[in-house]
């Protein structure tokens, strides 16, 4: 019995040596905080609680005395195309790359002639290149201990299924295009988690055998050699799971109304990118334009190892003010061009009516708080970035030439938002919007120069890039 009482008494000692560390460390949660933290609660709140419980937030806090959905009109409208789904994949970039590829397409043709590319066939070198600039940057910083940043950054995200308007364009001047009906989606293609779950497995144990390589000293002939047999097998999980990418195949064009107008034509990849884009290349024709208010404007900036392929463009940009953004975009639209753009498309976005408002659901009403964080902040503590990537395709100006909405083509199917299209208050596109592809003919001088500038080189930790499409 007194050893029962001894033990009791020590358990105790402990018990109570815990609580006073916790308390004198000063940052816990103690019985005075909790219940000074207990008192926020009223009796409405729990009421409000047993309502709360049993709803969806979204739709207790939704607006619907927003009647901005039943507006459609938009002043200046590119002319429109057929909806694509990337389904469960996170290919957007590739889609609105592609939407603007194909409307540059026909407008060139008078609308006469149009083309719809292979989504398939671009991702499965998008997913080979990926995988070597992996490989590659592993063996770059092989020197580095496996803790690094930058070590940890190859192993942490071998491979993904994002990317950006300069990756599809140094895969499509690499590889060509092949139009759909080529080489069509397929069951991993839409839905890539498992597959890139795959590929990041084994590319995470090439990536450990090439250090070793490199720690015991082997040659750059026999680890580029190893490399190159790695990436065979990488090449073979592809073809079993998005088919072997065509070589050559038989083509005609058809009109907006489906019907062929051309002769058929055999082409290989490259032939038809050079038919259907042009015969130089993309990269150079355009400016990529950010707005992060984080940063000086009219500064140039470059993301290191945020590229498709070792040999290719890192996403390089201009920082502008929103208003110079919103300029640029309303030229180009005007001319009937549309454009690669990316959004935080999720925040306030009511998916019923494809609207993107700030007052679209009212959270701090309905959770009896507010949300006070501009801009800057929410990038900076990794509350907001780039997402999503659509193609901007008509803004709706008022008297004065200022925008009042915008309207964007999605790639999540005709049964999506407005019927494939998201449409944004100008309000929210200057909270929301990041990004945006510009050919240079709709590029003010001022800003022309300013993107001559040398950039500053950022790491591809930054915030704002961690939430890349």
């Amino acid at each position: 019995m007194k050893q029962m009482r001894n033990i009791a008494l020590a358990v105790a000692l402990v018990t109570a040596g815990t609580a006073l560390a916790q308390n004198t460390a000063g940052g816990g949660i103690d019985n005075a905080m909790l219940r000074q933290i207990e008192q926020k609660t009223t009796p409405a709140n729990r009421a409000l609680a047993g309502a709360i419980a049993s709803n969806s937030l979204e739709d207790l806090a939704r607006n619907y005395r927003n009647t901005t959905i039943n507006d459609d009109h938009f002043s200046v409208e590119t002319p429109k195309q057929s909806i694509h789904n990337q389904r469960q994949s996170g290919r957007c970039w590739m889609f609105s790359s592609f939407n603007v590829f194909r409307a540059n397409f026909a407008k060139r043709h008078n609308d006469t002639l149009r083309v719809e590319f292979s989504h398939d066939y671009t991702f499965f070198y998008d997913q080979l290149e990926k995988a070597n600039l992996m490989l590659q940057g592993v063996i770059d910083c092989a020197d580095k201990p496996i803790d690094d940043p930058r070590v940890q950054f190859f192993f942490h995200h071998p491979i993904n299924d994002g990317g950006t308007f300069c990756g599809a364009a140094d895969l499509a001047e690499k590889y060509g295009l092949v139009p759909m009906e080529a080489q069509p989606e397929t069951y991993s293609a839409e839905r890539t988690a498992q597959l890139r779950k795959l590929l990041s497995s084994k590319l995470r144990e090439f990536g450990l055998e090439l250090r070793k390589m490199v720690a015991d000293k082997k040659s750059a002939a026999a680890i580029k050699a190893r490399k190159t047999e790695q990436l065979a097998t990488i090449y073979q999980m592809l073809v079993l799971t998005l088919g072997e990418p065509v070589k050559q195949f038989t083509y005609a064009f058809k009109n907006k109304d489906g019907k062929t107008v051309t002769e058929p034509r055999t082409y290989t990849p490259l032939e038809f990118y050079r038919e259907t884009v042009g015969d130089g290349p993309i990269n150079g024709t355009f400016i990529m334009a950010m707005n992060d208010p984080r940063r000086p404007y009219y500064k140039t900036y470059e993301i290191d190892w945020d590229r498709h392929t070792y040999d290719g463009h890192n996403w390089c940009y201009i920082n502008l003010p929103m208003e110079d953004i919103a300029q640029m975009a309303i030229a180009s639209l005007k001319d009937g061009t549309k454009l690669y753009s990316s959004y935080d498309v999720g925040v306030q976005l009511d998916r019923k009516v494809g609207l993107n408002a700030l007052d679209n659901f009212d959270y701090a009403t309905l959770l009896g708080t507010t949300f006070g964080m501009n801009k800057a902040d929410r990038i900076a503590t990794f509350d907001s970035g780039s997402t999503h990537a659509m193609t901007l395709t008509a803004v709706d100006l008022d008297d004065a030439g200022k925008p009042i909405k915008w309207k964007v083509e999605n790639s999540w199917g005709t049964e999506s938002c407005h019927k494939g299209y998201n449409i944004m208050t100008n309000d929210w596109f200057n909270e929301y919007m990041f990004r945006l592809v510009v050919d240079k003919k709709y590029v003010p001088q001022n800003i022309l120069k300013a993107a001559q500038q040398k950039p500053l080189m950022l790491v591809p930790e930054d915030p704002l890039f961690t939430n890349d499409d």
